[in-house]
């Protein structure tokens, strides 16, 4: 048995099922030791940022650590945004980062570059493996991190020579360490604070998606405070039977309006609100400045613990009236001209129970989004990083972790061209997405953030670095390149039919929506 095998074996053992891949010729033999064990799921994705938003979007709906295999120090550089994405998001992921052999490392090589410099950039965990004899161990080492914490970015880099060399007999990943809580006392007083006048309690992770979140409303309940939920969250359940909570915007204004009246806020599992970017005269923190801030529990805590011992304490009700859960309100179907808000009524209508939906519709999400509120109950992923390129491998992802439900990826046009190699991979998986792309042609929210920092005359190369025209990009032509059949639609009528077709077929499917 090689290094690779041992490797290969170890994942195996630790419950690793799923390798999203981009080889190189330093991953050779991990790749021969991957194609000896067909019991592990090994997925192509075409560029190694669709490795890692995969990767990323498997934990977040399995919560399963997967495996990606990246190529020196290049590729895993490619791999980088939507690792930041994925750290972002407290998902829990295994990187084999292959390297040179150890030997050959002294020579000034073209892919020579600084594995471990880069890793640690990003990971949360980096390691070299030193011989084919620690290579196991060195992998078990790497999924145990990957599950600690809610969730890490693991990163094994195999210098070639310990992938084929002689190696010892696999191991298992031990379980990760307990996690940190906080003090009992730092409890009790956070769970006074909730029942003063303007509190609020905002929580995160598993409390927006699991019954989690029904303990977070009964200490609403019971101590009168205000339900918050960040508007950045690796995953939420939305629509039909989710727990209502007041949720922050994107803009750093709406927030400190939201704020205004609130005098604590008790950060549970999340961390403090704070504006995406500085503006000139706006602020980075959008609470009053009167509002005290207790950060209770942060996200890679115990923050389950932590909300059932304030619940203790409040001595909160089990029951909760009807009035904390959201109701079906599905709108009618549109018609006539094409708009935003009659996508979303449209998606609303007819979009299944239990739908995925990866939202990267960024300057198109909120219209459409508005009229999701009372659908069938979904989960939703967003790009936690804020690195755009995050929804289609994202999608890709979810679509393996959740093979029984339909995934929807909403995306604009300019973020889907950073990884459109996505949909290669879900023809040739056969995956189950919906994709629709906002055609608006323009980085839109660009123009947004340079009215947001008092630029409001613009010229030609404003234009031409955030507008995609001359030519303008055919989605559909780009769809079928990929294996994937796509529609163009300019009614909410043909939008209509094009999404109640993707939505009775399986497998992928595209849509283009001028707008």
């Amino acid at each position: 048995m090689n290094g690779a095998e041992s490797l290969v074996k170890t994942l195996l053992a630790s419950g690793v099922e799923v390798c999203f891949a981009n080889p190189g010729t330093s991953e050779m033999h991990f790749v021969a030791a991957l194609d000896r064990h067909p019991e592990m799921r090994c997925i192509l994705c075409l560029f190694e940022g669709g490795v890692s938003g995969a990767a990323d979007g498997y934990y977040r709906m399995s919560g399963r650590v997967a495996a990606t295999l990246l190529h020196l120090a290049p590729g895993f550089g490619n791999a980088f945004a939507n690792l930041h994405n994925a750290r972002k998001a407290q998902s829990g992921i295994v990187n084999v980062m292959g390297d040179h052999a150890s030997y050959h490392l002294k020579h000034e090589s073209p892919l020579k570059g600084d594995t471990v410099g880069i890793s640690q950039a990003i990971s949360h965990w980096t390691r070299v493996s030193q011989d084919a004899a620690q290579v196991a161990g060195d992998g078990a080492a790497a999924v145990q991190a990957a599950r600690a914490a809610n969730g890490q970015i693991a990163t094994l880099i195999l210098p070639a020579n310990t992938a084929w060399e002689e190696a010892d007999a696999p191991a298992v990943a031990a379980a990760p360490p307990a996690l940190r809580k906080p003090r009992a006392e730092d409890v009790a007083a956070a769970a006074r604070a909730l029942c003063l006048p303007g509190a609020a309690l905002m929580v995160d992770g598993a409390a927006l998606y699991t019954d989690l979140g029904q303990v977070a409303a009964r200490i609403a309940q019971a101590s009168g405070c205000t339900l918050m939920a960040p508007f950045f969250s690796a995953r939420s359940r939305r629509g039909a039977g989710s727990v209502r909570m007041q949720r922050l915007a994107y803009e750093v204004d709406v927030n400190v309006g939201i704020l205004a009246d609130k005098s604590v806020l008790v950060l549970c599992g999340t961390q403090r609100p704070t504006a995406f970017f500085a503006y000139p005269g706006k602020p980075s923190l959008p609470e009053a400045p009167d509002c005290r801030v207790i950060e209770l529990c942060s996200i890679d805590m115990d923050y389950a613990w932590t909300l059932q011992e304030i619940a203790k304490a409040l001595g909160a009700s089990d029951d909760l009236p009807d009035a904390a859960f959201q109701p079906l309100d599905l709108p009618a179907l549109p018609s006539g001209a094409l708009s935003l808000e009659k996508v979303g009524q449209a998606i609303a209508h007819l979009m299944p129970k239990d739908c995925v939906v990866v939202n990267e519709a960024i300057t198109s999400g909120v219209p459409v989004g508005l009229p999701m509120l009372g659908a069938r109950g979904h989960d939703v992923l967003v790009t936690m990083g804020g690195a755009i390129g995050q929804c289609l491998p994202a999608a890709v992802g979810a679509a393996v972790a959740c093979p029984d439900r339909k995934v929807l990826a909403l995306s604009g046009d300019g973020s889907a061209m950073y990884t459109l190699q996505s949909l290669w991979t879900m023809a040739r998986e056969g995956l189950d997405v919906c994709v629709v792309i906002f055609a608006n042609r323009t980085y839109k929210i660009l123009h947004g953030e340079l009215i947001n920092v008092g630029v409001a005359d613009v010229g030609r190369n404003v234009n031409r670095m955030f507008d995609m025209v001359d030519p303008s990009l055919d989605w559909v032509a780009l769809a079928q390149g990929h294996g994937v059949a796509g529609v163009r639609v300019e009614t909410a009528d043909g939008f209509v039919s094009a999404f109640a077709a993707a939505m009775a077929t399986r497998g992928p499917s595209l849509i283009e929506v001028v707008c």
